[in-house]
């Protein structure tokens, strides 16, 4: 049995393992965490930046990557607790951005201002118990190669954007969009799609 086998396995190991890595009651890695294992265990590609007023909410027990040459601006936080956070090569996450693991960004994908891409939801069903002591569940977003977000867009937990899409400002992605689609709107819809025969951006 490995190590993290055995730390799942004994509650109160778990408990202690918890406790000391990230301060009671609140999803912040402590400073040595963020000091002395998250630079070894998390990956950062060649010329990539976080800048200095990005929260990183980044703990060891899943991925974080930011690939070669990618961006994450002021303002934003970044959230691995509950799921990996993935970001490709030439990315650039704007300003007040809000992303929460699980979630996958492919490369030379522009995310404009005050995006949140939220993998998780909080279970609520158990009307004798807090919601916030329910626990969570899980469903990966991936932003595929190329895209486009707009401002103040929010993308829902278990939602896949295509390739070479573009997603207008103030839109609410609840479903999968295709690729080489542009979609708008609360739920979003697609209004164009590429046609490859004629060439042309067309009204769907």
């Amino acid at each position: 049995m490995g190590l993290k086998e055995k730390i799942k396995s004994n509650e109160k190991l778990k408990k202690l393992v918890h406790w000391s890595i990230l301060i009671p009651k609140q999803t912040r890695p402590r400073l040595w965490i963020k000091w002395f294992v998250n630079p070894f265990y998390h990956k950062k590609g060649k010329g990539a930046c976080v800048r200095r007023r990005t929260r990183m909410d980044v703990v060891p027990w899943n991925k974080f990557e930011l690939g070669d040459y990618s961006t994450i601006e002021d303002f934003s936080a970044i959230n691995n607790g509950v799921g990996p956070v993935i970001i490709g090569d030439r990315t650039k996450i704007g300003l007040s951005n809000t992303i929460i693991g699980p979630v996958t960004i492919g490369n030379d994908i522009r995310l404009a201002q005050n995006i949140t891409l939220s993998g998780l939801n909080h279970n609520y069903t158990d009307v004798t118990l807090p919601i916030h002591v329910q626990g969570v569940s899980t469903a990966p977003i991936v932003i595929e190669d190329d895209t486009w977000i707009g401002a103040n867009v929010v993308v829902l937990a278990g939602v896949t954007i295509g390739k070479h899409c573009i997603v207008a400002a103030g839109s609410v992605v609840t479903k999968n969009i295709p690729s080489f689609s542009v979609a708008v709107g609360n739920p979003a819809r697609v209004l164009k799609k590429y046609n490859p025969k004629t060439k042309l951006w067309e009204k769907v």
